[in-house]
């Protein structure tokens, strides 16, 4: 079955294999690009709005009261596919004992 949820033109949105967090989702651009400014302005412009289309989905799916919306753009900040996706994580205030702890958890 696929994982994909969500798809505009430009940009899909899918659930992560690996969830850091109940919630945790990717949205990822159609056109295969290494890094966001590999993208055209329109790609860009859809990556980010399927984001807060997808953020508000969440919010009321998990009733989480934050977010962490995370790139790691490019090898050396830790992308491990090379293909621009944004991670979106519902959080909670208190789920975790240290906040950064979420940081050092996309890094595995």
């Amino acid at each position: 079955a696929s994982q994909v949820f969500h798809k505009t033109e430009h940009s899909f949105a899918l659930v992560n294999l690996r969830p850091l967090v109940p919630g945790h989702v990717l949205v990822v651009s159609n056109r295969i690009a290494l890094l966001m400014d590999d993208l055209h302005d329109h790609e860009y412009d859809d990556l980010w709005r399927t984001v807060r289309k997808v953020q508000r989905a969440l919010k009321t799916k998990y009733n989480c009261d934050a977010f962490n919306v995370a790139v790691q753009d490019g090898e050396g900040a830790g992308q491990s596919v090379p293909h621009v996706h944004i991670h979106i994580l519902p959080r909670y205030r208190g789920d975790l004992e240290r906040n950064d702890d979420i940081y050092d958890q996309l890094e595995m």
